[in-house]
């Protein structure tokens, strides 16, 4: 398995959202299957975390449908890859063997849901239909802010030391002097700054440094 498949691409439209369904039982990924289908909804079925991880696409959104207990790595093994990788993926846990505690860690490590075999077919479509919404969102999230890392490191070191002036609310001159450089340099550095990370807006570029979700009136 590529770990380097983790990384969502910047690109400026997510396509269609995928739903994967990761059970070792052969006979609920049928069932599944054709319950999904027959709404229409795209989706891929594994019989393992490792095939699941072979077959996961970074550049759509999606849901994962995932069993707790499976062979080599479980469900919450695989919860956590998923977690310390920053996937986007929002998790529905399903088990035969559930209990009150399971399901309360399951929340607690961040499951979208939690729902015991057998299944009722609506309520799980529901919680799919709900889980792809939020994957959608977390899919949007995680390609902002990996065009804004990738605008960042096109600074270089000087421009970055600039930019950390900048945001500190320096002004040219005092720039100029902490860096030991002259007043046109910085403008020149500043002008550099602007066009690297897209805007003129010292509000935007504080957005991009940190991370802050875009206002309704730009979009870093």
């Amino acid at each position: 398995m590529n770990a380097l498949r983790f990384l969502p691409p910047a690109v400026e439209r997510p396509t269609s959202p995928i739903v994967y369904i990761v059970d070792d039982d052969e006979a609920v990924r049928a069932s599944l299957r054709f319950l999904l289908e027959s709404v229409g909804s795209d989706l891929r079925c594994c019989s393992s975390a490792a095939e699941f991880l072979d077959s996961y696409d970074p550049r759509r959104p999606g849901c994962l449908v995932l069993d707790v207990r499976m062979p080599m790595m479980g469900g919450f093994d695989l919860q956590k890859l998923l977690a310390d990788t920053r996937v986007p993926l929002p998790v529905i846990f399903m088990t035969g063997h559930g209990d009150v505690p399971m399901s309360v860690r399951a929340m607690k490590n961040g499951a979208f849901d939690f729902i015991e075999k057998p299944f009722n077919y609506q309520v799980m479509l529901d919680t799919i239909q709900g889980a792809l919404v939020r994957g959608i969102e977390l899919h949007e999230e995680a390609q902002r802010t990996s065009k804004r890392s990738a605008r960042l490191l096109s600074l270089s070191p000087r421009e970055r030391a600039v930019l950390d002036l900048m945001i500190d609310g320096k002004q040219s001159k005092q720039i100029a002097h902490e860096l030991g450089i002259s007043p046109k340099t910085v403008e020149v550095h500043r002008a550099n700054i602007r066009q690297k990370l897209g805007t003129d807006s010292l509000a935007q570029i504080v957005q991009i440094v940190f991370g802050v979700k875009p206002t309704a009136s730009g979009n870093p």
